[in-house]
């Protein structure tokens, strides 16, 4: 109607009409999971907007807490079995892993004879060459050391006569008794000699007593090279056949990986032990070739091994010329050392574990860091498999996305 009652006002019905529109609920806002919304209402354009809020609850259903509770609580189990049973398992990777090294050398003996014989041909080569070195050049170490101790105080009486026919190293000598003190020094080495070997005698004693380890992994590998094949056969039998072959081709790639860097490790010791040979020859120092084989040997220990056997053999070169044969092998170690981690082990490992060599240099960092010397033996093959998984991986993604490309070209 108009505004005397008369007639109708079409903009009053209009807004009337608009009026009984926005008088219906609109959701103008929503919460994930209906946790709450927000229902505006409207009379007209310029009309109050209320606002109702509805709180929903979620309920968990107890199955829910269960499985969640049952998880954690496998989880915890199964860190503290590990954590307790740590030691054990370290012997079954290392046996593992020795098992996949002497493969090919066992293969290798197994052509001429039988399987069980040619693992006791590896094993006498792997226990027997280190075992008859030892026996061969721990005695006249022993004794050589021994005669140094006794010859000392003779070496003092050389160095107090150099001193007093110099006028400066006299001042010196006079103003500090410097050769005094090294009299009194060298009349104690021959006891401190004699503590040291009851020190040394501890060690061996624990030595002797990691023996059980040693021949409980050796026990191991011997397993596992002689029924290890059938257990590898067996495993894959339970794959699906569709993965069948891609975890054969990741699990052969694996081992060739380990065998050559076990391979390669050898190479790099044979380098060791040859340019040692070379140096200690020119240096004139007694039993050069024994001495250049405890170097390669030694040398297959990574990150700290080269270190051991420099040492070793330093001991030695001080009863050969002292000092210039300790000064000029020390000098050596510490440059060949460094060339071996930087350019000879990577550009080796790069070419019989085909893995690159930046890699190979951060990988042996980072086990070293980790897990100590066992972590920088098997760093590379370790890094070598992950490499090898990760490429089959892609490629087993390529061939999912080319199997799926002409599906979706056909579809609508």
């Amino acid at each position: 109607m108009t505004s005397s009652g008369k007639g109708w006002n079409s903009e009053l019905a209009l807004s009337r009409w608009e009026c009984q529109c926005l008088a219906k609920p609109r959701i103008a806002h929503w919460h994930s999971r209906a946790r709450s919304a927000n229902v505006r209402r409207g009379c007209c354009t310029s009309g109050p907007v209320a606002e109702l809020r509805r709180e929903a609850r979620i309920r968990i259903p107890p199955s829910v807490v269960l499985e969640v509770v049952l998880v954690v609580v496998a989880v915890g189990i199964a860190l503290l079995l590990v954590y307790q049973l740590r030691k054990p398992l370290t012997w079954v990777f290392i046996a593992t892993f020795l098992a996949i090294a002497l493969a090919r050398p066992v293969a290798f003996f197994e052509r001429r004879m039988r399987r069980g014989l040619a693992i006791a041909t590896v094993y006498l080569l792997l226990v027997g060459i280190p075992v008859a070195l030892g026996a061969l050049l721990i005695p006249p170490i022993v004794r050589s050391i021994s005669d140094f101790a006794n010859n000392v105080p003779h070496y003092v009486r050389d160095l107090q006569d150099f001193v007093n026919n110099n006028k400066s190293l006299r001042h010196l000598d006079d103003q500090y008794d410097i050769t005094g003190k090294l009299q009194e020094q060298a009349a104690k080495l021959p006891e401190k000699i004699g503590a040291a070997a009851g020190t040394l005698g501890s060690i061996g004693a624990a030595v002797v007593s990691s023996l059980f380890a040693l021949i409980t992994i050796l026990i191991l590998t011997a397993f596992l090279l002689g029924s290890g094949e059938r257990w590898y056969e067996g495993f894959l039998s339970l794959q699906p056949a569709d993965r069948r072959d891609r975890l054969r081709r990741i699990l052969e790639s694996s081992a060739r990986a380990i065998s050559g860097y076990v391979a390669g490790a050898l190479v790099q010791a044979t380098i060791a032990g040859a340019t040692a040979l070379v140096v200690l020859a020119i240096l004139g120092v007694p039993f050069a070739a024994a001495l250049a084989l405890i170097m390669g040997l030694f040398d297959l220990i990574p990150v700290i091994g080269a270190t051991i056997g420099a040492v070793l053999v330093g001991v030695v070169t001080l009863f050969a010329d002292f000092p210039k044969a300790t000064i000029v092998w020390t000098i050596w170690s510490i440059l060949y050392q460094q060339v071996e981690n930087s350019l000879i082990q990577p550009q080796i490992q790069k070419r019989t574990v085909n893995v690159n060599g930046f890699i190979i240099v951060v990988s042996v960092i980072f086990g070293s860091t980790l897990f100590g010397v066992m972590g920088a033996l098997v760093a590379i093959p370790v890094a070598a498999s992950i490499q090898i998984a990760v490429l089959e991986w892609w490629q087993w993604r390529a061939e999912q996305r080319v199997a799926a490309a002409p599906v979706s070209t056909t579809g609508p």
